[in-house]
Protein backbone atom coordinates (compact mmCIF):
# COMPACT_ATOMS: atom_id res chain seq x y z
CA UNK A 1 0.00 0.00 0.00
CA UNK A 2 1.71 3.45 -1.02
CA UNK A 3 1.57 6.79 0.52
CA UNK A 4 -1.38 8.42 -1.34
CA UNK A 5 -3.56 4.87 -0.57
CA UNK A 6 -2.23 5.91 3.06
CA UNK A 7 -3.77 9.34 2.92
CA UNK A 8 -6.68 8.57 1.49
CA UNK A 9 -7.63 5.77 4.07
CA UNK A 10 -6.58 8.57 7.08
CA UNK A 11 -8.80 11.33 5.29
CA UNK A 12 -11.93 8.46 5.01
CA UNK A 13 -11.51 7.51 8.74
CA UNK A 14 -11.73 11.00 9.89
CA UNK A 15 -14.61 11.37 7.39
CA UNK A 16 -16.56 8.21 9.10
CA UNK A 17 -15.75 9.23 12.50
CA UNK A 18 -17.45 12.44 11.69
CA UNK A 19 -20.41 10.33 10.49
CA UNK A 20 -20.70 7.94 13.08
CA UNK A 21 -21.01 10.94 15.62
CA UNK A 22 -23.49 13.11 14.47
CA UNK A 23 -26.12 9.51 13.25
CA UNK A 24 -24.14 6.66 12.38
CA UNK A 25 -23.75 4.88 9.21
CA UNK A 26 -19.65 6.07 9.11
CA UNK A 27 -18.69 2.29 7.04
CA UNK A 28 -20.10 4.00 4.17
CA UNK A 29 -17.03 5.83 3.61
CA UNK A 30 -14.71 3.83 5.57
CA UNK A 31 -15.13 0.44 4.22
CA UNK A 32 -15.20 1.43 0.77
CA UNK A 33 -12.18 3.36 1.53
CA UNK A 34 -10.26 0.17 2.74
CA UNK A 35 -11.80 -1.96 -0.15
CA UNK A 36 -10.35 0.66 -2.56
CA UNK A 37 -7.27 1.49 -1.35
CA UNK A 38 -6.09 -2.10 -0.37
CA UNK A 39 -8.29 -3.85 -3.66
CA UNK A 40 -6.56 -7.65 -2.76
CA UNK A 41 -6.96 -7.23 0.78
CA UNK A 42 -9.71 -10.61 1.92
CA UNK A 43 -13.30 -8.80 2.92
CA UNK A 44 -12.50 -10.13 5.91
CA UNK A 45 -9.29 -8.16 6.82
CA UNK A 46 -11.24 -5.51 5.56
CA UNK A 47 -13.80 -5.92 8.11
CA UNK A 48 -11.75 -6.36 10.91
CA UNK A 49 -9.80 -3.00 10.45
CA UNK A 50 -12.55 -1.40 9.76
CA UNK A 51 -13.97 -2.63 13.25
CA UNK A 52 -10.70 -0.74 14.96
CA UNK A 53 -11.42 2.63 13.81
CA UNK A 54 -14.87 2.29 14.30
CA UNK A 55 -14.62 1.35 17.96
CA UNK A 56 -11.73 3.94 18.75
CA UNK A 57 -14.41 6.67 16.92
CA UNK A 58 -17.58 5.42 18.51
CA UNK A 59 -15.87 5.32 21.91
CA UNK A 60 -14.58 8.36 21.67
CA UNK A 61 -17.85 10.18 20.67
CA UNK A 62 -19.70 8.42 23.63
CA UNK A 63 -17.23 9.99 25.80
CA UNK A 64 -18.18 13.42 24.24
CA UNK A 65 -22.12 13.11 24.86
CA UNK A 66 -21.51 11.66 28.30
CA UNK A 67 -19.59 15.33 29.19
CA UNK A 68 -22.49 16.95 27.45
CA UNK A 69 -25.77 15.17 27.75
CA UNK A 70 -27.25 12.72 30.30
CA UNK A 71 -27.55 8.92 29.11
CA UNK A 72 -30.29 6.74 30.41
CA UNK A 73 -27.79 4.09 31.97
CA UNK A 74 -30.82 1.53 33.28
CA UNK A 75 -31.19 0.78 29.08
CA UNK A 76 -27.58 1.20 28.01
CA UNK A 77 -25.70 -1.01 30.31
CA UNK A 78 -27.83 -3.81 29.80
CA UNK A 79 -28.27 -3.36 26.43
CA UNK A 80 -24.44 -2.59 25.86
CA UNK A 81 -23.99 -5.84 27.70
CA UNK A 82 -26.05 -7.93 25.36
CA UNK A 83 -24.93 -5.84 22.42
CA UNK A 84 -21.32 -6.94 23.28
CA UNK A 85 -22.50 -10.81 23.31
CA UNK A 86 -24.72 -10.59 20.43
CA UNK A 87 -22.47 -8.74 18.08
CA UNK A 88 -19.24 -11.34 18.60
CA UNK A 89 -22.27 -14.28 17.61
CA UNK A 90 -22.84 -12.64 14.55
CA UNK A 91 -19.01 -11.35 13.88
CA UNK A 92 -18.75 -15.60 14.14
CA UNK A 93 -22.27 -16.22 12.11
CA UNK A 94 -21.33 -13.89 8.88
CA UNK A 95 -19.10 -16.57 7.10
CA UNK A 96 -22.11 -18.55 6.99
CA UNK A 97 -24.47 -16.12 5.67
CA UNK A 98 -24.76 -14.55 2.47
CA UNK A 99 -24.76 -10.46 2.34
CA UNK A 100 -26.31 -10.98 -1.36
CA UNK A 101 -29.61 -12.56 0.95
CA UNK A 102 -29.38 -9.52 3.61
CA UNK A 103 -28.94 -6.55 1.31
CA UNK A 104 -32.83 -6.49 0.44
CA UNK A 105 -33.57 -6.63 4.30
CA UNK A 106 -31.34 -3.55 5.16
CA UNK A 107 -32.36 -1.63 1.89
CA UNK A 108 -36.47 -2.09 2.89
CA UNK A 109 -35.33 -0.76 6.47
CA UNK A 110 -33.32 1.82 5.67
CA UNK A 111 -36.19 3.10 3.07
CA UNK A 112 -38.81 2.54 6.03
CA UNK A 113 -36.63 4.76 8.20
CA UNK A 114 -36.71 7.29 5.88
CA UNK A 115 -40.21 7.18 5.37
CA UNK A 116 -40.95 7.21 8.87
CA UNK A 117 -38.77 10.07 9.54
CA UNK A 118 -40.08 12.14 6.48
CA UNK A 119 -43.79 11.30 7.52
CA UNK A 120 -43.23 12.46 11.04
CA UNK A 121 -41.37 15.70 11.41
CA UNK A 122 -41.96 15.65 14.83
CA UNK A 123 -39.97 12.73 15.13
CA UNK A 124 -36.60 13.10 17.67
CA UNK A 125 -37.19 17.46 17.65
CA UNK A 126 -38.22 16.97 21.56
CA UNK A 127 -38.32 14.50 23.90
CA UNK A 128 -41.66 12.64 24.85
CA UNK A 129 -40.83 11.22 27.79
CA UNK A 130 -44.73 9.61 28.53
CA UNK A 131 -43.60 7.01 26.11
CA UNK A 132 -40.93 5.22 28.54
CA UNK A 133 -42.85 2.25 30.43
CA UNK A 134 -41.01 -0.93 31.56
CA UNK A 135 -42.62 -2.88 28.53
CA UNK A 136 -40.64 -0.28 26.42
CA UNK A 137 -37.55 -0.46 28.19
CA UNK A 138 -37.36 -4.08 28.00
CA UNK A 139 -38.36 -3.66 23.97
CA UNK A 140 -35.29 -1.36 23.25
CA UNK A 141 -32.89 -3.61 25.08
CA UNK A 142 -33.85 -6.34 23.10
CA UNK A 143 -34.34 -4.38 20.24
CA UNK A 144 -31.10 -2.78 20.30
CA UNK A 145 -28.44 -5.18 22.22
CA UNK A 146 -29.65 -8.03 20.54
CA UNK A 147 -31.31 -7.31 16.91
CA UNK A 148 -29.23 -4.67 15.98
CA UNK A 149 -25.77 -5.77 17.85
CA UNK A 150 -26.54 -8.95 16.21
CA UNK A 151 -26.69 -7.30 12.21
CA UNK A 152 -24.03 -5.36 13.21
CA UNK A 153 -21.46 -8.59 13.41
CA UNK A 154 -22.74 -10.35 10.63
CA UNK A 155 -23.14 -7.48 8.36
CA UNK A 156 -23.19 -3.69 9.67
CA UNK A 157 -24.48 -0.99 7.41
CA UNK A 158 -26.61 1.30 8.66
CA UNK A 159 -26.42 -0.17 13.01
CA UNK A 160 -26.23 3.38 13.92
CA UNK A 161 -28.86 4.64 12.27
CA UNK A 162 -31.27 1.96 13.18
CA UNK A 163 -30.40 2.54 16.98
CA UNK A 164 -31.05 6.21 17.04
CA UNK A 165 -34.47 5.16 15.70
CA UNK A 166 -35.11 2.31 17.87
CA UNK A 167 -34.39 4.71 21.10
CA UNK A 168 -36.40 7.36 19.62
CA UNK A 169 -39.82 5.27 18.56
CA UNK A 170 -39.63 3.39 21.29
CA UNK A 171 -38.39 5.49 24.40
CA UNK A 172 -39.52 8.64 23.23
CA UNK A 173 -36.10 10.30 22.86
CA UNK A 174 -35.24 13.32 20.57
CA UNK A 175 -32.47 12.68 18.15
CA UNK A 176 -29.12 14.28 19.93
CA UNK A 177 -29.94 11.76 22.83
CA UNK A 178 -30.53 8.66 21.00
CA UNK A 179 -27.64 9.33 19.11
CA UNK A 180 -25.71 9.60 22.51
CA UNK A 181 -27.47 6.20 23.17
CA UNK A 182 -26.33 4.60 19.99
CA UNK A 183 -22.42 5.68 20.41
CA UNK A 184 -22.56 3.52 23.51
CA UNK A 185 -24.27 0.75 22.12
CA UNK A 186 -22.10 0.83 19.00
CA UNK A 187 -18.79 0.82 21.16
CA UNK A 188 -19.87 -2.26 22.52
CA UNK A 189 -21.45 -3.75 19.01
CA UNK A 190 -17.78 -2.92 17.61
CA UNK A 191 -16.37 -4.37 20.28
CA UNK A 192 -17.62 -7.36 20.28
CA UNK A 193 -17.19 -8.22 16.65
CA UNK A 194 -13.51 -6.63 16.77
CA UNK A 195 -12.97 -9.83 19.29
CA UNK A 196 -14.08 -12.18 17.34
CA UNK A 197 -12.23 -10.85 14.28
CA UNK A 198 -9.09 -10.76 16.38
CA UNK A 199 -9.16 -13.80 17.61
CA UNK A 200 -9.52 -15.00 14.00
CA UNK A 201 -6.80 -13.05 12.71
CA UNK A 202 -8.14 -10.68 10.66
CA UNK A 203 -7.29 -7.67 11.78
CA UNK A 204 -4.82 -5.06 10.33
CA UNK A 205 -3.07 -3.61 13.00
CA UNK A 206 -0.99 -1.21 11.78
CA UNK A 207 -3.15 0.97 9.40
CA UNK A 208 -6.14 0.13 11.59
CA UNK A 209 -4.69 2.16 14.80
CA UNK A 210 -3.44 4.98 12.12
CA UNK A 211 -7.09 5.14 11.33
CA UNK A 212 -8.65 4.76 14.74
CA UNK A 213 -6.26 7.74 15.33
CA UNK A 214 -8.38 9.96 12.46
CA UNK A 215 -11.66 8.30 13.75
CA UNK A 216 -11.28 9.76 17.25
CA UNK A 217 -10.50 13.41 15.67
CA UNK A 218 -13.70 13.09 13.39
CA UNK A 219 -15.96 11.74 15.81
CA UNK A 220 -14.75 14.58 18.65
CA UNK A 221 -15.51 17.15 16.07
CA UNK A 222 -18.81 15.16 15.09
CA UNK A 223 -20.58 15.23 18.32
CA UNK A 224 -19.19 18.73 19.13
CA UNK A 225 -21.38 19.61 16.23
CA UNK A 226 -24.60 17.59 16.95
CA UNK A 227 -24.43 18.45 20.55
CA UNK A 228 -24.38 22.07 19.61
CA UNK A 229 -26.33 22.19 16.45
CA UNK A 230 -29.22 20.11 17.88
CA UNK A 231 -31.66 17.39 16.87
CA UNK A 232 -32.58 19.21 13.38
CA UNK A 233 -29.17 19.10 12.37
CA UNK A 234 -29.29 15.26 13.40
CA UNK A 235 -32.62 14.58 10.88
CA UNK A 236 -31.06 16.20 8.29
CA UNK A 237 -27.87 14.20 8.01
CA UNK A 238 -29.80 11.12 9.09
CA UNK A 239 -31.96 11.90 6.20
CA UNK A 240 -28.45 12.22 3.80
CA UNK A 241 -26.71 8.66 5.25
CA UNK A 242 -30.12 6.66 4.88
CA UNK A 243 -30.45 8.27 0.95
CA UNK A 244 -26.75 7.15 0.56
CA UNK A 245 -26.79 3.82 2.15
CA UNK A 246 -29.91 3.08 0.09
CA UNK A 247 -27.88 3.65 -3.08
CA UNK A 248 -24.98 2.22 -1.73
CA UNK A 249 -26.56 -1.10 -0.83
CA UNK A 250 -28.44 -1.06 -4.29
CA UNK A 251 -25.57 -0.74 -6.12
CA UNK A 252 -23.84 -3.72 -4.75
CA UNK A 253 -26.81 -5.58 -4.76
CA UNK A 254 -27.31 -5.35 -8.71
CA UNK A 255 -23.22 -5.01 -9.41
Amino acid sequence: MGAEEVVLLLIAAAAAGWVDAVVGGGGLVQLPALLLAAPDMPVAAALATNKVASVAGTSSAAVAYARRTRLDLPVALPAAALALLCAGLGAASAAAVSSAVLRPVVMAALLIVAVLVVARPALGTAARPGLRTRGRVLAAIAVTGGAVAFYDGILGPGTGLFLVIAFTTLLGMDFVHGSAMAKVLNTSTNLGALAVFAVQGHVLWGIGLAMAACSVAGAQLGARMALRRGAGFVRAVLLCVVAALVVKLGVDQFA
